[in-house]
């Protein structure tokens, strides 16, 4: 924060987006668009752009390719928007060189694990309506997650009560496993439609073989009064 501010002090020559304030400082760039009552990320951002402020907006969604050609992009503020949703491929095209990115103070319940797992930059994710899922917790686990902030991703919602209203850190280190929750309802699932299919098969064949039988018994009444036609004929 403190160098944004820095940066605020030298204007930038180069075009910038009318509903922001573009600065430069020992050729490190920054778009400032904060509190802009921002719907959208927009689409005119300077492309050697270096630190990109888009917070306290009302922006709803990050679609893909939202900043595919800021390849000079290391740091990134969405926090204290109106984030509902990120697309699989909402950071491509700025994951290598992300440093930071911010996305505390949304409305984001889930996100695709692909969109952020991608990223070398350090998360920041607190204060959402989390829903915890597996989804989550590999993004816990494997993803750069800021330490100052990992105990303020709680649970807004999840699969059993008890979890409501706790840190997701505090939830998995008492041994909760959301992905092992789900591999066992796909397991059974699994099973339900192998149970059925196989029904279907039984049921197929039973049918089958009493259609057969049917027939073989018409068909032995048919041939039972031939040998006595065939004497009586001699």
């Amino acid at each position: 924060q403190a160098f944004f501010c820095l940066l605020l002090c030298v204007p930038w020559g180069s075009s910038c987006p009318p509903s922001c304030q573009c600065t430069e400082r020992a050729g490190a760039k920054a778009v400032v668009c904060s509190s802009r009552h921002l719907e959208e990320i927009p689409k005119d951002i300077p492309k050697d752009a270096v630190f990109l402020k888009l917070d306290a907006n009302s922006i709803t969604r990050i679609p893909s390719d939202a900043f595919k050609h800021l390849s000079h992009l290391e740091e990134l503020d969405l926090s204290r928007n109106a984030i509902e949703k990120i697309d699989q491929a909402a950071f491509k095209g700025v994951a290598a060189g992300l440093r930071t990115l911010d996305l505390s103070g949304n409305r984001i319940r889930s996100i695709p694990k692909e969109a952020l797992l991608a990223l070398n930059a350090k998360l920041r994710l607190a204060n959402n309506p989390w829903h915890c899922e597996c989804a989550l917790q590999e993004v816990l686990w494997e993803a750069r997650l800021d330490p100052d902030s990992v105990q303020d991703i709680t649970c807004h919602t999840a699969p059993r009560q008890e979890y409501v209203g706790k840190s997701l850190l505090q939830v998995l280190d008492a041994g909760v496993n959301f992905c092992s929750v789900h591999q066992r309802t796909t397991d059974v699932a699994m099973f339900i439609a192998m149970f059925g299919w196989f029904a279907m098969v039984i049921v197929y064949v039973v049918c089958y073989v009493r259609h057969n039988r049917e027939d073989t018994c018409k068909h032995l009444e048919y041939l039972k009064p031939l040998p006595s036609a065939q004497g009586h004929a001699e």
